[in-house]
Parts: C-alpha cells; sequence; structure tokens
C-alpha cells in the first residue's frame, strides 16, 4: 500500500475578495513524482507556498508524514524534510557556487553556539564532513570545477542547477520544484528532465513538479493534477489529463477546440 508523504486537505487561500486557490484536495505518495499544472493564473505557485509554509492557508490542512504543518514557518517545514526551488531563481548570487551549498546544509549541524565559539573538535569536524558533502553534490552534476565561481557568473542553466543542489544539501524526503525549465532551450530542458530522473533515483526522493513545459510534464510524471482559476479540474496520469475535455478547454478555451 501506498504511504502518503504530502496532503492536501480543503485548502483555501483568500487575498481580499479573491480566492486563489479553493478547497485543494490531493496527495503524493512517497516516491512518486507528480506534476502540477494549469494556465497562467490557475494558482499553481500560490499553492505551493500554502505547501511549504509561506503562505498560511484562510482554511484547510497540509498534513507531512501525517503531521499537520500548516501555520509553520518555511525553515520548520524544511527541517521535517520538504524543501523548494523558486520560479525565480533565488541563489546567493554574490557567494561562490560552493557557499551556496553549505548554506543548504547548514541546517544538518548538530553543533551550538559554544563550539565555533571555543574553536571545539566538534565544530571543524562538522565544518568539513559539510564541504565535502556539499563538493561531492557538485560533482554529481558536474560543478565541482566551478566550485570557487561567484553564483552569479554561471550560466543560466546551470544557474537553475545549482538552485536544486542547494534544495538537496538540505537532505529532503519532498522537493517541490517550481518551473525549472524557465527560461531554458531544449537542450537545457532535456538536461534537466534527465537531472530530476537522477536526483529521484539517486536520493530516493519524492518529487512535485510545477512546469509550463508540458514535454517535459508529460515524460516524466506519473500523475498530474490540473488547476484552473484556484480548483482542481483534472487529476491522473498523462494520457488522461492530455485527453480531458475540461484541461483542453482551460488551455484553449472552448472556441479553440471546435
Amino acid at each position: 500500500m501506498s504511504q502518503k508523504l504530502l496532503e492536501a486537505k480543503q485548502i483555501t487561500i483568500q487575498f481580499g475578495g479573491l480566492k486563489a486557490v479553493d478547497s485543494l484536495s490531493f496527495h503524493i505518495n512517497k516516491g512518486e513524482l507528480m506534476g502540477l499544472i494549469g494556465p497562467n493564473g490557475a494558482g499553481k505557485t500560490t499553492c505551493f507556498n500554502m505547501l511549504t509554509g509561506v503562505y498560511k492557508p484562510t482554511s484547510g490542512e497540509v498534513l507531512f508524514n501525517g503531521q499537520s504543518i500548516s501555520g509553520l514557518k518555511p525553515y520548520q517545514i524544511s527541517h521535517l524534510g520538504m524543501t523548494r526551488t523558486f520560479q525565480n531563481i533565488r541563489l546567493f548570487r554574490e557567494l561562490t557556487v560552493l557557499e551556496n551549498v553549505l548554506v543548504g546544509g547548514n541546517q544538518q549541524i548538530s553543533y551550538g553556539l559554544t563550539s565555533p565559539i571555543l574553536h571545539l573538535k566538534k565544530f571543524f569536524a562538522e565544518e568539513e564532513k559539510l564541504r565535502q558533502r556539499s563538493l561531492e553534490l557538485l560533482s554529481i552534476f558536474g560543478l565541482e570545477t566551478k566550485a570557487n565561481n561567484p553564483a552569479n557568473s554561471l550560466p543560466y542553466g546551470e544557474q537553475r542547477k545549482l538552485e536544486i543542489i542547494r534544495a538537496l544539501a538540505t537532505s529532503p524526503q519532498l522537493i517541490c520544484l517550481d518551473e525549472p525549465a524557465a527560461g531554458m532551450n531544449h537542450h537545457e530542458t532535456h538536461q534537466l528532465m534527465e537531472t530530476i530522473a537522477k536526483i529521484r533515483k539517486d536520493f530516493n526522493l519524492t518529487v512535485l513538479l510545477i512546469e509550463h513545459d508540458m514535454k517535459l510534464v508529460m515524460g516524466i510524471c506519473e500523475r498530474i493534477i490540473v488547476l484552473d482559476h484556484g480548483t482542481k479540474i483534472e487529476e491522473g496520469d498523462p494520457a488522461k489529463v492530455q485527453n480531458s475535455q475540461k484541461v483542453i478547454e482551460a488551455y484553449l478555451g472552448p472556441e479553440g477546440i471546435q
């Protein structure tokens, strides 16, 4: 029997008189790769923001590993094992590539305030362990030779990759990717598909993906949820979603399918 890792129960968020997401329910099973799609303004990123603690739902509840996380701060949710990337790249651009990964891995540190102040052995041991782990992550994705380069010196596609690596440094169970292919060319998108498949397998991850590139979504997602105007209009495997009249109308409009 599949184990539910994340579950949204009737989550709603209202900004003034606007319901950006309305009574949305879904779950993602442990080990699953699921897509969340919909036209512009459908409420996809708002949904992500509720799941990851950026927004608190006006009503409804989010469960992670059976525990309610509604109202928790993003860093608290990250410590529980859920991490994310953003639609707009949010690297520490003036820090090095390695330093960006170290920031992500810092939450795994167990020493307290006393160790770095007194230069205790535990401080140096854990710092070195974190550094080696960060370099290993960079090596897996072919960025180890750029470890000391400023993050903003990387090409766009590699900056996207670095953001995913930084998220992996938190040792997550679930990674939420918000339009990771945005701004990428065809070659970079193909590489991204391989990267997502690789991290899922190698790190035993569950992946929730928002993406506009339908070729990418249909090529790697096992199950897809479709939002339109903040509500779920379809859910199922890629074939079901592609052939859904509701989905076709949401993207093309009734006049576009005659």
